[in-house]
């Protein structure tokens, strides 16, 4: 008996993966192999920088708490420790975002830690 190949989902795979390849430069979009590697290295970048993210905006938070916190003459260290005991519960995005954008009301909360 013939071997019976599913050719109706192995289009439909194929088909799926390169609409994913959809947009590369070359071959990478149109040639199954190259496209394949190229679609399976994209998705491991971009499950691996979806973390790499976080960290990323965590240190710039950091940069931008200590720059404002300089400013107050305060290292980062100094205030984070001084928050924590004044129990102030300001996440460091917001307080970033205050230290950037609103210095008077970061102001206020050096003077209210210190």
């Amino acid at each position: 008996m013939p071997r019976s190949v599913n050719s109706v989902a192995s289009r439909a795979r194929r088909k799926k993966l390169m609409k994913l390849a959809k947009g590369y430069f070359g071959r990478r979009k149109n040639v199954w192999t190259v496209a394949k590697n190229a679609v399976e290295k994209g998705l491991v970048y971009a499950y691996r920088d979806r973390r790499q993210k976080k960290r990323n905006f965590r240190a710039l938070w950091i940069q931008r708490i200590n720059a404002g916190a300089r400013l107050h003459g305060m290292s980062y260290s100094q205030f984070m420790g001084a928050a924590k005991k004044a129990g102030v519960e300001l996440n460091r995005k917001v307080l970033a975002d205050l230290a950037m954008n609103h210095p008077e009301a970061f102001k206020a909360i050096v003077e209210k830690v210190k």
